[in-house]
């Protein structure tokens, strides 16, 4: 009997309830021991899987959370559907991002060590088929094998670059032209394979006269579409933007990337070779920055679906399988070797010396999203099993683990990786310490803004870790912010270029800084922050402790008075650097004086000297001189602190402090208090209720 609508859909809705945890959790660890968060959601549809934990009967599940549904679709129709959506979004994301023009312009060095690097990848995973398996070359086993082999994951590479300053190097520009090779001739392949995966499965004959035609079809669809949405991309493009605003036309752009992934699915190729297709003729037009900015909401929820049921049609029984170790350790190995040898090779005749050669080759290692998603359209259409898929599965996990710290090792080899010496390849560093993370980002924002004005193609490599590309003819920029230091890399002749970018932006916010100063002269936010119908933030009452009030002050300067209130502030266990704190409140002190009117003062900033949001209160009846605005001396002192980082409700606090001073007394009578459960008194009895 067929299931009801309503609980297919029910279930579904669990499923991915607990996807989306279980890739956050999972994911948030991985990143923390220095494994690409791709693996830990992974590892996340593993362990919650039809094969592991999602098959156990639960109330109200029966067959599990995650039952299985057969060997070959291991998750429901309606769970691979979305996952199938994600892979779209995947590479028609991987399509925006790819550099159209940085494409061209390595086109002989990139392509020549791109194409080596696919050829003797898909040579090397074919033959391991054919020695494992004693299948033929052509065996769509073996053709699935060789594809799944050529990937790169360039994302992996570009954090390790950039961590090295090596992204402008040499090594570095051609390892990540000749990675966007590698996805093109991968993407191409695959379409070759479909078609005689679909030729298969109508029945057709394959000779090597077939293969031969079918392959010149599915390479001819891939060409002709590809130029025709190269060419009128700007057609695309204004055809999108007719649709409204930035969120509007980014959708309208994903549509398009819909209708030729149904179109290159209908024609027996792959849905995603479609997707990247679109990305990859829309890459060159104004809008794919937007987009790419636009669609990271969309990315974020779906694409680590994809992973997690990628995980989720793994049979933990068919990897631990002593053959399926074997077999995954032989073709790891291949994988690694034909990679070293395939893109490592070819730049030996490209100007490169042994060490560059290696560099280039562990650079290209690392496996990624295409080779698993080619894996599970394998999986899906029945041409590998659960055991190859389990084989696919370990390359992937130990290429993408192993790979960096083998790169990193490399890259640390004294000497140059050319033969003859580049005056201007190796990139000249300039750093800027903002002595504010805010003040750096908003550096940033204007500073990329501006390059994209002025033509140049922005990518956010790694958008974590605050790192960014940009690139326009010959020039090429490496953009790293850490906190408040931003640090940019290019080579020598450039960065006369990037100075006068930089001034032109500091001159623009120093006049808007301006118009801001009027306001602070006039002092009339700070008077507005003592409005008695300020709202309360109920997380007050909870932050109040009786052993962080003080009714006798001893200080006689405002230094003296804050190194007694951030005292007060240890005792509520959440401070971890006294002299961290209070020199930060002094810091804020020194921009403003927090000395409002009729005798309160507020000192407040934002530390990493706290592990949480605090409040202390402080008293000194006579009062001390902590220029007010009123002139009048400071005698009742409010000090709260939070981190830089992470969500606390600082100004909301203040606020609500603020107002409840102006109640019903209330600062009259914290001023006459003697102990401090008559503090904590007074200012319950004038909050408001709940």
């Amino acid at each position: 009997m067929e299931e009801n609508i309503t609980e297919i859909v029910t279930s579904l809705v669990f499923q991915l309830a607990v996807i989306i945890f279980a890739v956050r959790i999972v994911g948030k660890l991985a990143v923390k021991i220095g494994i690409p968060s791709v693996l830990g959601e992974l590892v996340a549809g593993i362990i919650i899987g039809p094969y592991a934990l999602g098959g156990i009967a639960l109330p109200g599940f029966a067959h599990g959370i995650f039952p299985l549904n057969s060997p070959s679709l291991a998750v429901s129709p309606e769970l691979y559907a979305l996952s199938s959506l994600a892979s779209i979004i995947l590479l028609f994301s991987s399509g925006i991002e790819t550099d159209l023009t940085l494409f061209l312009k390595y086109s002989v060095t990139g392509g020549v060590i791109g194409f080596g690097g696919v050829a003797v990848s898909f040579l090397f995973g074919d033959f391991c088929s054919m020695l494992m398996l004693g299948a033929g070359f052509m065996d769509v086993r073996s053709l699935f094998l060789g594809i799944m082999s050529t990937a790169t994951s360039v994302g992996i590479t570009a954090r390790i670059l950039s961590d090295k300053k090596k992204m402008d190097s040499p090594e570095g520009v051609t390892i990540l032209a000749a990675a966007v090779f590698d996805d093109v001739l991968g993407i191409v392949l695959l379409a070759v394979v479909m078609g005689i995966v679909s030729a298969i499965s109508g029945g057709a004959t394959i000779s090597g006269t077939k293969i031969e035609m079918i392959a010149f079809k599915a390479f001819s669809i891939w060409l002709v579409f590809t130029a025709l949405c190269i060419i009128f991309s700007k057609y695309i493009a204004r055809f999108v933007k007719l649709f409204g605003g930035t969120y509007d036309f980014t959708i309208a752009s994903l549509g398009v990337a819909l209708i030729l992934a149904g179109v290159f699915e209908k024609q027996g190729l792959a849905m995603i070779i479609g997707a990247y297709t679109t990305g990859l003729a829309l890459s060159g037009t104004e809008i794919a920055p937007v987009i790419q900015e636009r669609i990271h909401g969309l990315y974020k929820f779906f694409v680590p679906i994809f992973f997690a049921v990628m995980g989720m049609s793994v049979n933990l029984g068919a990897l631990m399988n002593k053959e399926v170790l074997i077999f995954g350790a032989v073709y790891t190995a291949a994988a690694i070797i034909a990679k070293i040898i395939g893109c490592g090779g070819p730049s030996l005749a490209l100007g490169f010396n042994l060490k560059g050669a290696l560099r280039i080759g562990m650079g290209m290692i690392p496996r990624g999203e295409v080779a698993l998603i080619i894996a599970g359209i394998g999986l899906t259409a029945g041409i590998v099993n659960q055991e190859l898929f389990g084989v696919v599965i370990l390359m992937t996990l130990v290429t993408t683990i192993f790979a960096p710290p083998l790169l990193s090792v490399t890259l640390k080899i004294k000497g140059r990786g050319t033969r003859k010496e580049i005056k201007t390849a190796e990139a000249q560093q300039f750093v800027w310490d903002f002595k504010d993370a805010e003040i750096a980002d908003l550096v940033i924002d204007m500073f990329l803004q501006d390059l994209r004005s002025e033509g140049f193609y922005v990518q956010m490599m790694n958008i974590s870790d605050g790192l960014s590309q940009a690139r326009r003819g010959n020039i090429s920029l490496s953009i790293t912010e850490t906190d408040s230091i931003v640090t940019i890399e290019t080579d020598k002749e450039d960065m006369g270029f990037v100075k006068a970018e930089i001034y032109e932006v500091l001159l623009c916010l120093n006049k808007s800084l301006q118009t801001l100063e009027a306001l602070h002269a006039a002092g009339s936010f700070q008077t507005s922050l003592i409005s008695g119908e300020n709202r309360f933030e109920p997380a007050l009452m909870k932050l109040l402790n009786k052993n962080a009030i003080c009714c006798d002050l001893k200080g006689e300067t405002k230094k003296d008075i804050l190194d007694e209130l951030v005292t007060l502030l240890e005792k509520t266990g959440r401070i971890t650097d006294h002299n961290l704190v209070l020199s930060d409140v002094l810091a804020r002190e020194d921009i403003m004086s927090t000395g409002l009117e009729k005798g309160i003062a507020i000192p407040h900033a934002k530390t990493d000297g706290v592990k949480d949001i605090c409040i202390a209160i402080g008293i000194k009846k006579e009062g001390i001189d902590f220029s007010p605005l009123d002139g009048e001396p400071s005698k009742v002192f409010i000090i709260i602190v939070s981190p830089k980082k992470g969500e606390s409700p600082q100004m909301q606090i203040i606020s609500a402090v603020s107002s409840i001073l102006r109640k019903k007394n209330a600062y009259e009578k914290i001023l006459a208090a003697r102990t401090p459960d008559e503090v904590l008194e007074i200012i319950k009895t004038v909050s408001p209720k709940k």
